[in-house]
């Protein structure tokens, strides 16, 4: 079904690839952020396989836990944010080396991961007019309020973590077109943001897709591995609907 995922060396830090036998005819690609607790697309083989069925292939660069945010985090780079290095180097990297640019491109995260794809997307919805997030940690302020050490280095209180969240980078007027999350009823930690989401694109009148009912145990990749299939046909679909409405 596909090659093994490999490393390659992006602007001085390390980018996860894999790549389906059969790559989609339109050269489909999603850039995968990775979660909290760093875990590598090559260690969940049946996460990456409904996405290389489909032909997608997937790049994931490894930032460190960052949060994914428009700051400088002196311990991934002292010049170069977690979100600019997705923007600034590895988009470049991607259409010197496999001839893709956006909007062939897709964001998809999980956690820490599914809410800098859905912020990323929100404030650069013509880059990322697809976007997908599964168990998104959307409400992180919390974690400054636990001791997240990254977190506490960023910002001076709670309510400055607050203001880079993606529920308030929302807004009707600049919104992705094509938008998925998801979130297990029984993460309780996360479930809660995800909902508040979800109303709160409601009341703009944002189309979105999501689901808030599948239970599949939890926060972690046995539920992210469920909602693989639907996440990588919700990509598909939509970069296929981007794409036909620009010829």
């Amino acid at each position: 079904m596909t090659t093994a995922a490999k490393t390659v060396e992006i602007a001085g830090h390390d980018c996860e690839i894999v790549v389906p036998d059969q790559l989609h005819a339109q050269g489909f690609t999603a850039i995968y952020l990775h979660g909290v607790h760093l875990q590598k697309l090559a260690d969940h083989p049946e996460f990456v396989a409904p996405f290389l069925q489909r032909g997608i292939r997937l790049i994931g660069p490894r930032t460190g836990p960052h949060w994914w945010l428009d700051q400088i985090c002196p311990q991934f780079d002292p010049a170069v944010t977690p979100e600019r290095y997705v923007t600034e180097h590895v988009l470049p990297w991607m259409a010197a080396e496999w001839d893709v640019e956006p909007p062939k491109i897709a964001l998809v995260g999980t956690s820490m991961g599914g809410q800098g794809a859905l912020r990323i997307a929100y404030k650069q919805p013509r880059t990322f007019p697809v976007v997908a997030a599964l168990a998104p940690a959307i409400d992180f302020h919390w974690k400054w309020r636990e001791g997240d050490p990254v977190l506490r280095s960023l910002f001076a209180d709670e309510e400055a973590a607050r203001q880079q969240t993606a529920l308030l980078y929302a807004q009707g007027f600049n919104c992705p077109p094509h938008q998925f999350f998801c979130c297990d009823p029984q993460d309780t930690r996360w479930w809660e943001s995800a909902d508040r989401l979800k109303m709160k694109l409601e009341s703009m009148g944002v189309r979105f897709e999501c689901d808030l009912e599948t239970r599949a145990g939890g926060h972690g990749f046995d539920y992210y591995t469920a909602m693989a299939p639907q996440t990588a046909e919700f990509i598909e679909r939509s970069l296929e609907a981007t794409r036909l409405r620009l010829v």
